[in-house]
């Protein structure tokens, strides 16, 4: 035995190894902190309550996606760079998730996958500032499944978003790391981390990058964030779902709703001759189902984009195409 090894084995990568390395490095520079301050009032009077959570550079020239509840109600918003740059001069373009570094040109955007490709049990790696004090702290894992459903919370316990169609994953995601990226191997984003189930070790989910495709082009060409609408409630379909309403399809996303019109008035889906009971089986030719849900496809669209939706009506299969509209901000 020797004390002195013959090489260091620290300097010796495994495959694996050098794949997360390689994206640590392409991505580190794209991942910036978020500090947030917001206004609470008290029986005492106004209090500052500070936050912290995670963002990606989207453009050259400081645009940065980050999740809705980072920054919802924040008074004053602090981004920080991978190398500890700090900007003060910072506006929140909407509360949906976009933020804008003033006066900035050379920082290095991230690389937006596609998400509609991902595989369970792919690996990933997770980018964040955990607990709101570790900036870009790495954690990898693989995708544990898709087009899962839940309700969003801040950390003081108040229910802030309904969200459907998201990936789980191991990879640890903790208090500080929503808005953050979630990565494939090529350094590519494909979900933004969100939330972790309470009480749980190991579940973690994101939101697939291909359902803020629609508003990060709007955003980009220099508009205000518009959101693509159709008008319907829907549910999507599973086996289970399938055989309780007896429908011919075990995915899609079913029109339903149990209290209301599932097709609300006058909207595009309306207009378009969408009904109650149709089932939507693909969106511009993609299929929906657990690696595409209906929302991310409708996602990657823009307001008065047309899309052809594929539809099974009384068992028999036709097309129609909507105009879509747009969410009122």
């Amino acid at each position: 035995t020797t004390l002195t090894p013959t090489r260091d084995g620290n300097t010796t990568a495994t495959a694996s190894e050098a794949s997360v390395s390689n994206v640590i490095e392409k991505v580190s520079p794209s991942v910036v902190s978020i500090v947030t301050n917001t206004t609470k009032r008290t029986i005492y009077g106004a209090a500052q309550a500070r936050a912290a959570g995670t963002g990606i550079v989207i453009s050259r020239d400081g645009y940065i996606l980050t999740n809705r509840h980072v920054v919802a109600n924040a008074s004053t918003v602090q981004v920080v760079l991978d190398d500890g740059t700090a900007y003060d001069d910072v506006k929140i373009v909407n509360d949906v998730a976009y933020l804008k570094i003033n006066g900035v040109t050379n920082l290095r955007a991230a690389e937006i996958g596609d998400s509609s490709t991902v595989r369970t049990g792919q690996h990933v790696v997770a980018i964040g500032n955990a607990l709101g004090q570790y900036r870009n702290t790495v954690s990898s894992g693989i995708i544990s499944g898709k087009g899962r459903s839940l309700s969003a919370s801040d950390e003081a316990g108040g229910s802030n978003e309904s969200l459907s169609d998201m990936f789980q994953t191991d990879a640890a995601i903790n208090s500080g790391n929503s808005g953050g990226p979630l990565l494939n191997y090529a350094g590519q984003v494909i979900g933004i981390n969100t939330a972790v189930a309470s009480g749980a070790t190991g579940i973690g989910f994101a939101i697939p990058i291909n359902a803020v495709k629609g508003t990060m082009k709007s955003v980009l060409a220099g508009n205000r964030v518009k959101r693509a609408y159709i008008g319907i409630r829907y549910v999507d379909i599973t086996p289970a779902l399938a055989k309780r309403y007896h429908l011919p399809v075990t995915k899609g996303a079913y029109v339903a709703s149990d209290d209301r019109s599932s097709v609300q008035p006058d909207s595009p889906a309306s207009k378009a001759g969408v009904q109650d009971g149709d089932i939507i089986t693909k969106v511009n030719g993609t299929a929906v189902g657990e690696s595409n849900g209906f929302s991310s496809l409708i996602g990657q669209y823009t307001p008065n984009d047309v899309v052809e939706l594929t539809i099974l009506r009384g068992g028999k299969e036709q097309t129609v195409k909507v105009t879509l509209g747009a969410y009122a901000e």
